[in-house]
């Protein structure tokens, strides 16, 4: 093997490698591009990796994707920063990325669900692709009838314009959450549904009024956040009439600020008022008593959804993808209280 220059000297080439691996260029572009299997032993492409890691070669992305019009850059497009699950959904998007040479540019909508203007003064040119959670829909008018790719995160999946959709079995989490419920006695409910414009949400409307028909069921919709939660909540739950026995959240964040609004009005949780929420994320046992939620795999949902992306751009056709969900029982949901 040969001794890399020191420190200052020529920059090693492909050819460098190429002669100290004791194979052609050719073979060096193969397996530095990740595409020797099939073409190359795995003996001599590790002979490669060595040689390159010895000479400290790096090759020059930047001309090989001008070369290839190809930039191996992806798109995310989440509604918020400051919401757990998205960022569980970024690391599992960029780990899935990262294992086949590719970079995640994370573009959160501005207003969490509201109008965004197209990132980059020349997308088509500065992405391969687009993976977008169907919350920051509003986002996506820039790149929808474009020729970058698009798959849907959480998306109706007859809706056109998507090369893929991947989602998450929000319709059974819903069913889940209500047969548990109705096992403990439930007849009177509270939907405290997201504000946000979004077919999830719709989705887990239309399985609740369904599994709940013959109850009493009424429905007050908040903004994301605990404090607008704690405020819907503490009105619904104060006024007159009978008051329901348990409250379904569309989300953690919400299921937080029923339980704040319960306390204020001194009602006791599960005794007086049983609380469930949906994603399971860091919030849902950090309350007191823990939630009652649907745990949904927010990194396995990212890199699916990263992995269906790369399949286009590779010319597959991915089939659609449901991720099953799970009922993760606690403390904040018990029998209904005697009447």
């Amino acid at each position: 093997m040969q001794t890399p220059e020191p420190p200052g000297g020529p920059r090693p080439t492909s050819r460098d490698v190429a002669r100290t691996a004791g194979v052609s260029q050719a073979t060096v572009s193969l397996v530095l591009g990740d595409k020797w299997r099939g073409r190359v032993s795995e003996r001599t492409a590790d002979a490669v990796r060595a040689a390159a890691r010895e000479l400290g070669y790096r090759p020059n992305l930047a001309a090989r994707n001008l070369r290839l019009g190809r930039t191996r850059t992806a798109l995310l497009v989440v509604p918020a920063l400051t919401n757990e699950f998205f960022a569980h959904v970024y690391t599992g998007a960029a780990d899935a990325a990262a294992r086949h040479g590719f970079g995640v540019v994370l573009y959160p909508s501005p207003d969490g669900t509201g109008p965004a203007r197209d990132p980059f003064a020349s997308a088509q040119a500065a992405l391969d692709g687009v993976l977008a959670s169907s919350m920051a829909t509003a986002a996506l008018d820039a790149f929808r009838g474009g020729d970058l790719p698009l798959v849907m995160l959480d998306s109706d999946p007859a809706e056109p314009g998507a090369a893929a959709h991947v989602n998450l079995d929000v319709a059974e989490g819903m069913r889940l959450v209500t047969g548990h419920l109705l096992a403990l006695g439930h007849r009177r409910f509270l939907h405290l549904a997201s504000a946000a414009p979004s077919w999830t949400f719709d989705v887990r409307a239309a399985v609740l009024a369904g599994a709940l028909r013959g109850t009493e069921v009424r429905t007050v919709r908040a903004p994301l956040t605990v404090a607008d939660a704690r405020e819907a909540a503490g009105a619904a739950l104060a006024a007159p009439g009978p008051r329901p026995t348990a409250v379904i959240c569309d989300d953690d964040i919400l299921a937080a600020g029923v339980c704040k609004a319960a306390r204020r009005l001194g009602l006791r949780v599960p005794e007086d008022l049983s609380v469930t929420g949906f994603d399971d994320m860091a919030l849902a046992t950090a309350v007191e008593p823990e939630l009652t939620t649907v745990r949904l795999p927010a990194e396995e949902f990212g890199r699916r959804g990263m992995e269906a992306l790369l399949g286009v751009l590779a010319g597959d056709r991915p089939r659609p993808a449901v991720l099953p969900v799970e009922l993760v029982p606690r403390a904040s949901t018990g029998p209904a209280p005697a009447v």
